[in-house]
């Protein structure tokens, strides 16, 4: 389950960059919801793939068999109920995040959610407007500080939901768990359902008992991805280590919700699977993206799908710092691209491009310029010349001649692409701030200090109305700033801007990082 509370939920909807700060399980899980809705399957295919993983994980073969052969014998709710494997490691896979075995299986997750969803409206007219059900569980003494904190906020349920309308049963199933371990707190969850206050095309839930292997308690079954509003948490009188969570479900009708889950979606942008290999390297997740990649890559459909595929394990690389395996993956992908593509194509452009940011880098400089160089001849045939595209080659070119000490060059092409950004965004964009940065940096290494503190206190100015003024990006501003001054021997200014630096850095990072000793 993920915890997401308010204050999170607005600073997630006021800046993409606060985008991070939600839990990952909460953004895999509507990512992942997504796509499995929206990949048509190929339901033999994917069988296979999947009886072969449960072979070679050594599941009990009269298992696998009679899953094979009578698959479409028994509902998905059959299968999902009765006592076997498909239980486990589907839960498992989706509260593990376990991209193998989530692959492996959407094309059944799929079909229970469509499931569901057709057994709700052939169910709606017996279920009341309003109505309640109840899930008796226990949490660990964490994720229950974690409930209590997100009061107000939200919680989703990132599996398939069971519960019940019987409250004297999930109140006997909260006990026996919390009974059974002293570090285990036992909650009843009384959900309250609006069913106009929900779309049961995305939130689909049923009652399952004539469909499920096994005799249920009036069991009430909601798909994976069911986010509840947190309200009223209270102690039973009759039991002090039993606790009842009032949960409101709602879905995208929310607005609060409505906007996170949009913004997140904006954000990470692609097609199928690819969105969550995008979404896995956002998050820094490393090990996941390649694992995931990797399935991919097994079965790509095309040359083009392959090339994109080594892309991006170029990308998981170049993320972790081991450049040169980045490269060996950028050269396959650039290999298969050109195969059917001519060499001034300008989808080739942002490969070179990549592969010279891993030679700079590597400080391999030249070969860094070698591959900028490619790029930005693509990109000048095939582009307007007030492109952003160009401006960031020019910068890349920039940046390697002010590596090479070469601050003449450098210049030239910062100046290059200030001049697009000026031209392109608006006057308080990020990337203009970057910008002043860097050719501030230049005339700070040519001894011109007067300029490079102009362009330094117009990179201030602007980072001061985009972030706020706790952001570590200060830090280091002020510590440029009081760099400049330092070489202008003007030491009480220095020490002004040192001191507001070390202020930020204190509260931003640990007491032992490097950035503290500068």
């Amino acid at each position: 389950m993920s915890f997401i509370p308010n204050q999170e939920i607005s600073e997630a909807l006021a800046s993409e960059q606060n985008l991070d700060r939600l839990p990952p399980s909460y953004m895999y899980s509507v990512i992942f919801k997504d796509i499995i809705l929206e990949i048509d399957h190929d339901d033999n295919k994917s069988m296979n793939a999947l009886v072969n993983y449960c072979q070679q994980q050594k599941i009990c073969e009269k298992d696998i068999d009679e899953f094979k052969r009578k698959y479409y014998e028994n509902s998905a709710v059959w299968w999902y109920t009765k006592p076997m494997f498909l239980y486990g490691m589907l839960n498992c896979a989706l509260r593990m995040l376990d991209m193998e075995v989530m692959t492996k299986l959407g094309f059944f997750i799929r079909r229970l959610h469509i499931e569901l969803k057709q057994l709700h409206q052939i169910q709606l007219a017996n279920f009341q407007k309003v109505f309640t059900a109840y899930r008796g569980q226990g949490l660990s003494q964490q994720d229950f500080r974690h409930l209590v904190d997100t009061k107000g906020g939200l919680l989703s349920f990132n599996n398939f939901l069971s519960t019940s309308k019987h409250r004297d049963f999930s109140i006997m199933v909260a006990e026996s768990v919390s009974n059974a371990a002293t570090d285990t707190v036992g909650v009843l969850f009384i959900i309250s359902i609006d069913q106009t206050k929900i779309s049961t095309s995305i939130t689909p839930f049923a009652m399952i008992d004539k469909h499920s292997a096994l005799t249920q308690e009036q069991e009430i079954l909601f798909t994976m991805h069911t986010v509840f509003r947190i309200g009223e948490i209270k102690q039973t009188p009759e039991n002090s280590r039993l606790w009842e969570v009032q949960l409101t479900i709602t879905d995208e009708s929310d607005q609060q919700l409505a906007g996170l889950t949009g913004r997140l979606k904006q954000e990470i942008s692609a097609e199928g699977w690819y969105r969550m290999g995008k979404l896995t390297l956002h998050l820094g997740h490393f090990d996941k993206a390649e694992e995931l990649y990797n399935e991919l890559l097994e079965n790509a459909p095309d040359d083009s799908d392959t090339a994109f595929i080594y892309h991006m394990l170029g990308r998981s690389k170049h993320d972790q710092g081991e450049y040169q395996q980045a490269v060996t993956f950028y050269e396959k992908s650039l290999e298969i691209y050109r195969k059917t593509l001519p060499e001034d194509d300008a989808s080739l452009a942002p490969t070179y491009g990549v592969i010279g940011l891993a030679y700079t880098n590597m400080r391999e400089y030249s070969k860094a310029l070698e591959y900028y160089k490619k790029s930005l001849r693509i990109r000048e045939k095939a582009l307007p010349p007030t492109h952003p595209d160009l401006a960031t080659s020019y910068r890349c070119i920039g940046g390697v001649h002010d590596n090479m000490g070469k601050y003449s060059k450098a210049l030239k092409y910062y100046e290059k692409s200030h001049k697009i950004l000026e031209t392109s965004l608006p006057p308080t964009h990020p990337d203009l701030a970057t910008s002043y940065n860097n050719i501030g940096g230049v005339y700070k290494s040519m001894g011109n200090y007067s300029k490079a503190l102009d362009y330094y206190e117009k990179d201030l100015e602007i980072t001061k109305k985009s972030l706020p003024p706790t952001h570590p990006t200060f830090a280091r501003l002020y510590n440029n700033i009081g760099g400049v001054y330092d070489h202008m021997g003007a030491y009480s200014k220095a020490l002004k801007y040192y001191e507001k630096s070390l202020k930020l850095r204190e509260k931003a990072l640990p007491p032992t990082h490097p950035d503290l000793a500068t």
